[in-house]
């Protein structure tokens, strides 16, 4: 279950510790009983080992189910770092989390399954993995090369509003720390006429 090719009975019987005949026969015996039970998976003998296989029977069920997992539609989430992936890249984990302000390690391993995003190699300073979007994430959004991607411009926030936002905060703490200031002054100079007054009495 867990090999990603057929396994001979040599090399499961390096691991489990058992003779190859002994192995060869409880592998006859388990795909028998398999398919006696009518079980939803089967053990097959092909290409020189051993592996498990959905039944031909339910394969059906199999394939609306890979197909509708495929289809579904992307989380808010991973549209969001598939977006960071496509303008940054090539770009590691750690700079996507950076930029959206959460963990993405799960949202990168959904994009990874689906197949729109790929590794690129390894960054140099620090060794990380860094990731690129696929050709079939240009296929998906309808385009043939990363240079036909939108501009970023539209849609990030006008800067006359950034800068006008900017001033009125810059004048609201001004004025705050003036009116403090202020305060402080008055509070000094009443301290100071209290001390030299005569008999602690106020001039």
């Amino acid at each position: 279950m867990i090999a990603d090719q057929p396994l001979d009975e040599l090399i499961l019987a390096a691991a489990v510790g058992y003779p190859p005949a002994e192995v060869a026969f409880a592998l006859n015996e388990l795909a028998q009983e398999y398919t006696a039970a009518g079980r939803g998976f089967e053990l097959r003998n092909v290409a020189g080992g051993w592996r498990y296989y959905t039944r031909e029977e339910y394969s059906a069920v199999v394939e609306a189910f890979v197909l509708e997992g495929q289809t579904a539609r992307l989380t808010q989430a991973a549209l969001e770092t598939l977006a960071v992936v496509a303008y940054k890249q090539p770009v590691s984990r750690a700079r996507v989390s950076a930029i959206r302000g959460v963990n993405v390690d799960g949202v990168m391993r959904t994009l990874l399954g689906r197949g729109l995003v790929e590794e690129a190699g390894s960054d140099d300073e620090t060794g990380a993995n860094l990731y690129r979007t696929t050709s079939y994430f240009l296929e998906r959004i309808g385009v043939t090369s990363l240079d036909d991607l939108p501009e970023l411009a539209p849609y990030l926030p006008d800067m006359e509003e950034i800068e006008e936002d900017l001033a009125a905060f810059g004048a609201q703490t001004a004025a705050g720390l003036h009116g403090q200031d202020s305060t402080t002054s008055t509070e000094s100079t009443e301290a100071a006429q209290t001390e030299a007054a005569p008999n602690g009495e106020p001039t």
